[in-house]
């Protein structure tokens, strides 16, 4: 499979990869874990920046490698995965809404995590809510995310309005039945008067 690396102090440079080899990394890895390219001038430490997918057979066909400068913090964006269960989801009968599926941060690439986990247990009524501010981050990771931004909450279920159907009028439709009746004898009269 193709791949570049490139970064600020650092040209771009093609590279070829194990299709398999990559798969493997980069379900370990994610975009946010420190990934070691070994090439003929040595290591290269760098993140997954960019991953092009076949839309047929959803398999990668290039991939884009960051290669940070050492000693610099990055900004990269780590998934959340929710954890728990929510007294207003399951006792309230409410729904999930999860706002943000990746939090922004910055760290060294050593301190980045792979993921963030949220115990979603802390939403116990329709009020409740988890801004971006509130969630702990491992030590060395600093949010970029604006803190008031909301990450999750519980909305309350809709209540359906049955229409109102109007009651049918069984006599009107007997009616027009009779008159259609009527009117068929009263053109048969009217035949027989001719003849």
């Amino acid at each position: 499979m193709p791949a570049v690396f490139y970064g600020k102090k650092e040209p771009a440079t093609s590279i070829s990869l194990s299709t398999i080899e990559f798969l493997k990394a980069w379900k370990e890895a994610g975009e946010s874990s420190v990934i070691s390219i070994e090439t003929p001038n040595g290591t290269v430490e760098s993140l997954i920046h960019e991953v092009d997918i076949d839309p047929i057979t959803s398999q990668p066909r290039h991939a884009d490698f960051y290669v940070f400068e050492k000693g610099q913090k990055v900004e990269v964006e780590v998934p959340i995965d929710f954890e728990g269960v929510s007294p207003a989801v399951k006792d309230l009968g409410g729904s999930l809404v999860k706002v943000l599926h990746a939090l922004k941060v910055e760290a060294s690439p050593k301190d980045l995590p792979h993921n963030i986990i949220i115990d979603i247990s802390k939403l116990v009524t329709f009020d409740d809510q988890i801004l971006a501010g509130q969630i702990k981050l491992p030590a060395g990771v600093e949010l970029i995310e604006n803190p008031e931004e909301v990450v999750a909450l519980v909305s309350a279920p809709r209540e359906e309005k049955e229409e109102e159907s109007a009651p049918v009028d069984l006599s009107a439709i007997e009616v027009a039945e009779k008159g259609k009746k009527e009117d068929e004898s009263e053109a048969s009269e009217g035949e027989q008067a001719a003849a």
